[in-house]
């Protein structure tokens, strides 16, 4: 395996999308045309699946040096108002703009913090959203949530507008670590607040456990792994750091490259914590995922229904997924679109009633074909090509790229399918990129991505 890791450890998407945001077409992008795209999937779907909703809540009030998400730093609190006018205001737009009410089957609030928000702001946010909008009969609702900031008074507010499910950043639980990437906390606070949401009746509590961090050890993750046991949250994220300071600014430029692990050890501890969770009752879901049997992402694995989006996985598919706020992704299937990342010029663009996305892109039908096989590999490590439907021009090149992989006996290949094997399991990222079109046909010239392992 460590000669394995070596020879694959390079840098690559984490494929949340096909095409991978550096290669969006965005001289072709068009607004009317994002629109258009949105209208005739929402038709197709709105009605027998529902949509998907992403809002973004931004404000922060530290700078965790780990996070390559969106965020403002601020201990001011009267921005909370002023922003929630700002995101239902688009809201607005995009209802104004769909031709019948949506149909909301998944919503979750990312971040930042969402728990930077009060209590009775973020009600008036879901209560404001669904003004215009309708619950599926079956949905599922799900919040970030800040073991520090976290109150019984957030869980029961969201819990009173349907919220069911909850997942909270750990990372890791040792000090030196946690001091490292400015998220200091204790397992005190982690297992108040995995307690308060079970009284109060979420269904499904998360935690996010990070590996390859600055300073951290192979102890460090047995030592964080075992204290997840004792308050065995229903599902895991278990995650590999991506240290990209070079997209991410000074936050990830605290500590020395040399401070974290090699590529060796950040596999070594994934393989330890993978076994750990295996002994405990985790099943393992797609890519850097963990669930019990009960809960609804591991569900969806048995009977096919796990999904990727920008949201990473969930447990259903819904063809279009609307993202609200600054730098929110939307999907309508057949096109992305990003909004703009500056929150003046957000505010400027809503309250002038103009949707605020600032680049996308619209995919093609081989884009359209390839993404299924990417999503086939992440959500089911397995794809096919039995018709033609399933075939697009470079397949034979992609087929060509994988053989190495198969030789490694990472994967498996027939006339008209691929399997990824256990041990492939851990180069997923690798294996997807055979498949990538776009990446093959323009190398970047600086590194856009993480590496793999």
């Amino acid at each position: 395996m460590c000669n394995l890791v070596q020879k694959y450890n390079i840098p690559g998407p984490r494929y949340t999308s096909y095409p991978t945001v550096p290669y969006w077409d965005i001289n072709t992008f068009s607004g009317k045309e994002w629109e258009r795209t949105l209208i005739k999937s929402f038709k197709e779907s709105n009605a027998t699946e529902g949509i998907s909703l992403y809002i973004h809540l931004p404000f922060c009030e530290s700078l965790c040096t780990f996070c390559g998400c969106h965020k403002r730093i601020t201990k001011r609190h009267e921005v909370e108002t002023p922003y929630i006018q700002a995101v239902l205001k688009e809201w607005q737009l995009y209802c104004n703009m769909l031709p019948e009410k949506p149909i909301v089957k998944e919503l979750h609030l990312g971040g930042g913090t969402p728990t930077f928000f009060t209590p009775e702001n973020l009600q008036a946010l879901i209560n404001g959203i669904f003004r215009k909008a309708e619950r599926a009969a079956e949905y599922e609702f799900s919040f970030e949530g800040h073991p520090n900031n976290t109150t019984k008074a957030h869980l029961q507010a969201l819990y009173n507008v349907g919220f069911r499910r909850v997942s909270y950043g750990v990372q890791d639980y040792n000090s030196t670590v946690q001091k490292a990437i400015n998220r200091v906390q204790s397992f005190e606070n982690v297992k108040n607040v995995t307690e308060w949401a079970r009284e109060i009746g979420y269904t499904s509590v998360g935690h996010d456990i990070i590996f390859g961090l600055p300073h951290q050890t192979l102890q460090h993750v047995e030592e964080t792994i075992l204290k997840t046991k004792e308050l065995l949250p229903d599902r895991l994220a278990f995650y590999s750091y991506a240290h990209v300071p070079w997209l991410k600014g000074n936050g990830q430029r605290g500590y020395k490259d040399e401070d974290l692990p090699t590529a060796t050890q950040k596999r070594d501890q994934y393989e330890k914590g993978k076994n750990l969770l295996a002994k405990v009752g985790y099943k393992e879901i797609g890519m850097d995922h963990f669930a019990l049997e009960n809960d609804s992402l591991y569900q969806s694995m048995v009977t096919n229904n796990l999904h990727r989006n920008f949201m990473g996985y969930t447990p259903s598919k819904t063809q279009v997924m609307i993202g609200l706020g600054v730098s929110s992704i939307s999907d309508s299937w057949y096109s992305f679109a990003q909004n703009v990342k500056s929150l003046e010029e957000y505010n400027h663009l809503v309250f002038n009633n103009i949707i605020p996305i600032y680049r996308g892109h619209i995919l093609t039908q081989e884009d359209v074909v390839i993404r299924k096989h990417i999503l086939n590999l992440m959500c089911r490590l397995e794809t096919s090509w039995s018709n033609k439907n399933e075939e697009f021009a470079q397949l034979s090149e992609t087929l060509d790229k994988l053989q190495e992989m198969k030789n490694d006996g990472l994967i498996e290949i027939s006339s008209t399918k691929l399997t990824v094997l256990d041990k492939g399991r851990p180069f997923i990222r690798n294996i997807c990129m055979a498949f990538d079109v776009l990446l093959h046909q323009k190398t970047p010239q600086t590194r856009l991505f993480s590496m793999t392992i």
